[in-house]
């Protein structure tokens, strides 16, 4: 049920100042009224509707959801949604992973920078033998290790935020079978420029990887001379170069 409602709200089926009762919503899916209760709870929890009594639950506009919920990218990127929320997410990745990989760079201790060695080894092996499944923890692990290793507590609760973002790559197909050896290139050249405490050469790095991530789905999407995505960062591309 949760599912049901939280997709049709997110890809927009069921637009903003939609009311949804909960009688109605219990005989629609042969729900309790407990069951019921708790997937409102659970949308509201995530700022995608409010609760209006005598009238009931009210679909909230876009710009009020909390688009950091791990729930909601996954409704996106399984839906209608998916290149609109491929493109913001990158934009935040392009923000915030290099920044982190440069503090990173000047934070993370001995033993984290060794495990960023560890884990673009993995993902050197995995690449080579064309395991995507693999390939994406040891990616999930990479980043996750990454945004912690930086210090900045509001960088490391974006980590489920960018595992989605990873794991949709993964599931929708916009992966290559397999990994591009520049991609992983790049992955080993961040674990060693943190491990060295070269701030410069892990941001650089990491900005490198965002991009070609950037440019693999656009051309997965619909081909990278029309996509939104490409548009969309090519400024970021000549930045990120000079």
């Amino acid at each position: 049920m949760l599912d049901a409602l939280g997709s049709a709200i997110a890809n927009g089926e069921i637009p903003p100042g939609s009311v949804l009762r909960s009688d109605e919503l219990q005989e629609r899916f042969g729900a309790s009224r407990t069951v019921a209760r708790e997937v409102v709870r659970v949308l509201e929890t995530m700022c995608l509707t409010s609760s209006k009594r005598r009238v009931g639950m009210i679909v909230r506009e876009p710009g009020e959801w909390n688009h950091y919920d791990p729930r909601l990218l996954r409704w996106q990127l399984d839906g209608s949604e998916r290149k609109t929320a491929l493109r913001t997410l990158t934009e935040l990745r392009s923000g915030v992973e290099p920044c982190a990989a440069r503090f990173a760079a000047l934070r993370a201790t001995p033993e984290e920078g060794g495990r960023l060695r560890a884990l673009a080894k993995r993902l050197e092996e995995t690449a080579h033998r064309r395991d995507l499944v693999t390939f994406l923890g040891h990616d999930v692990a990479f980043h996750e290790l990454l945004l912690t290793a930086s210090r900045n507590p509001m960088f490391a609760q974006l980590s489920a935020v960018v595992a989605e973002v990873l794991a949709g790559r993964t599931e929708h197909g916009l992966m290559p079978e397999e990994p591009q050896p520049e991609a992983v290139a790049l992955h080993v050249e961040v674990a060693a420029a943190i491990d060295a405490g070269d701030p410069d050469r892990a941001e650089r790095a990491m900005r490198d990887i965002v991009i070609q991530a950037r440019d693999e789905m656009a051309v997965a999407l619909d081909g990278c001379s029309s996509s939104n995505l490409c548009r969309s960062f090519e400024g970021t591309a000549r930045r990120g170069r000079r």
